[in-house]
């Protein structure tokens, strides 16, 4: 029987304080509080396309900016990914997803190879904001994700001309391909690296 893939992390800085609870395995719940509006609807997105299981609590500076929550929060949830992962036995290792959302178009592919690299192709169409969220931290999000996971992440914009659908479409494919990723393969002994370790 395999074992549970589910992780938690707890971060607290002057910044910002962040709870996440990640089941690998799960049915695609989710419950959000996160003082970002939008980032509430991006991992319940993220959990229900990608059946994860995510719950997220985090208080921030909110009143400042919110780049330090938006880099915070990209931080637990890579360590939150790589702590559920464990030892990555099993995995398929490699996911990706080109996914449509009305005239928008999105590209993902990653590696879960314990090498952290964003390669990051997004021009977010005018006027680059989401209610009172500025878009260029998503990238700023991914980044902290990729670093603090050990990913390889590439993420392109294919079309688009709606910033909301872009954002979404994002998101949506980032599970789809994570979920490919994460799923154990019954022919993968150990891990999927000649290396014999990712």
């Amino acid at each position: 029987m395999t074992a549970e893939r589910i992780a938690k992390v707890k971060r607290t800085t002057r910044e910002t304080d962040i709870e996440m609870m990640l089941s690998l395995d799960g049915e695609g719940r989710c419950a959000s509080i996160t003082g970002i509006p939008f980032m509430d609807h991006m991992f319940e997105l993220f959990a229900k396309h990608g059946f994860f299981d995510l719950t997220v609590e985090a208080k921030g500076d909110t009143q400042v900016d919110y780049h330090h929550t938006m880099e915070d929060l990209g931080l637990v949830f890579g360590q939150v990914i790589a702590e559920a992962l464990g030892g990555k036995a099993g995995i398929r290792r490699y996911g990706s997803c080109i996914l449509p959302m009305d005239e928008t178009l999105a590209l993902v592919a990653l590696d879960l190879s314990g090498r952290p690299c964003l390669v990051w192709d997004v021009d977010f169409p005018a006027p680059g904001m989401i209610r009172d969220l500025d878009v260029r931290l998503f990238h700023e999000f991914f980044l902290a994700l990729v670093n603090k996971s050990g990913m390889n992440l590439h993420v392109k914009k294919l079309a688009g001309e709606e910033v909301h659908h872009v954002a979404e479409a994002i998101f949506k494919a980032f599970a789809k391909a994570l979920d490919q990723a994460t799923a154990i393969d019954p022919r993968v002994v150990g891990v999927l690296s000649t290396k014999g370790s990712l």
